[in-house]
């Protein structure tokens, strides 16, 4: 009997233990907060975009006459002035041709000393015969055509002029020609680009070739690149830029906006605009033709009181009050701060964000305070639940 009576106690010390154990293993954990102190700063908004570097100035050196690339006096990253000979065509043909045309101007010449003298001679004979058809000594039918004869060499002295004008413009002309075989530098520069060798012909009959591609000044670059339409609208000129390439990934340029170019360029119905950042390049580390990835400045706040974006979309779990949510699109206009260790919604009206941080504009939001922007424990499994309970998505 007492045997039994103790079996009996000892089941019913069992059953109670168990039931605790379950009580206290499945009992909700302790709430903990993750929390990110809100601090006064700078925000930034910016917008992203992809170009290249290129010279601000490039000029494309060709030739306007054809012939046989005689010899080369530019190579690429030479140092170039003003004026200086690069390449040199073959000046042989032309200089036939000018020899042709100095002679062909001095014949119109001897022509017109020629014609001159005639004139001269015609000139005193008329007036000779003028008085012997007073005196009766000549007929008339001989004064006239001294007249004729006076006049025709009076027109063909004019003739000769003419002539000679002539035969010294196509001197010019053929001149020209042959000074355009030293192909000169147009302006200082450094060659980038050489696209002949000695002995090849370049031919200039219906397009002019290019011979050397010169950079004006590789001192002052500017980064070409290409905006998507829905971000040009916050693109301004004399914004602050920063840039990126690959041959210096741990370095970031910096530059403005110089220039933003209205003309569309569309590639498979996608609308981008040329904008234009000028860099400063004095260390020569840009090289004309780089990948650059771009950050442009749309919006920039001093001075301004910054909270985590996560903490605008997070909800506490268990906490009366809770289930008011902002309509779907519409911007909370709460956070969630821990004062005293106990959770308190505060009122909050936002600015712009830099997508991690965003400006508090008013509100009961104070610099230092606690923001809640996760929670462990409770009816919450983490920042992915808190995340989800909102539906505003910055």
């Amino acid at each position: 009997m007492h045997i039994r009576r103790l079996l009996v106690g000892l089941l019913a010390l069992a059953v109670v233990a168990a039931a605790a154990g379950y009580w206290w293993a499945s009992r909700p954990a302790p709430v903990q907060y993750i929390t990110v102190q809100a601090t006064m700063g700078t925000i930034t908004r910016s917008i992203t975009a992809t170009g290249s570097v290129n010279p601000v100035i490039t000029v494309q050196v060709g030739t306007y006459v054809s012939g046989r690339i005689q010899s080369l006096s530019c190579d690429y990253n030479t140092q170039v002035k003003a004026g200086q000979l690069c390449a040199k065509i073959d000046p042989r043909p032309y200089q036939v041709v000018v020899d042709q045309a100095n002679a062909n101007l001095a014949s119109a010449k001897a022509q017109l000393t020629k014609d001159q003298a005639g004139l001269q001679y015609a000139r005193i004979t008329y007036a000779r015969d003028a008085g012997l058809l007073k005196r009766g000594i000549v007929s008339q039918d001989s004064v006239d055509s001294d007249q004729s004869n006076f006049g025709q060499l009076v027109a063909q002295v004019e003739l000769d002029k003419t002539a000679i004008a002539q035969r010294a413009a196509a001197l010019e002309a053929a001149q020209i020609n042959l000074d355009y075989t030293d192909i000169v530098s147009p302006v200082d520069g450094v060659v980038v680009s050489r696209a002949v060798n000695v002995g090849q012909t370049v031919a200039a009959s219906f397009q002019t070739p290019t011979l050397f591609l010169i950079a004006q000044d590789l001192t002052k670059m500017q980064v070409d690149t290409n905006v998507a339409e829905a971000d040009i609208g916050g693109v301004r000129v004399g914004k602050k830029a920063s840039f990126t390439v690959d041959a210096y990934p741990h370095l970031t340029f910096h530059g403005v906006v110089f220039q933003l170019r209205q003309a569309p360029i569309t590639v498979q119905n996608v609308v981008t605009y040329d904008v234009v950042i000028s860099v400063d390049n004095s260390n020569m580390l840009l090289l004309p033709g780089m990948t650059a990835d771009a950050r442009i400045v749309t919006e920039e706040r001093a001075g301004a009181l910054r909270a985590p974006v996560a903490a605008l979309r997070f909800e506490p779990s268990g906490i009366a009050g809770t289930e008011n949510q902002p309509a779907a699109g519409q911007p909370p206009d709460h956070v969630w701060a821990l004062r005293d260790g106990v959770p308190v919604r505060l009122s909050v009206t936002t600015g712009i964000d830099d997508g991690s941080l965003a400006e508090i504009v008013s509100g009961d939001l104070r610099p230092g305070d606690a923001v809640i922007v996760d929670q462990i424990g409770g009816d919450s499994t983490g920042s992915g639940t808190a995340a989800a309970r909102s539906p505003f998505r910055l």
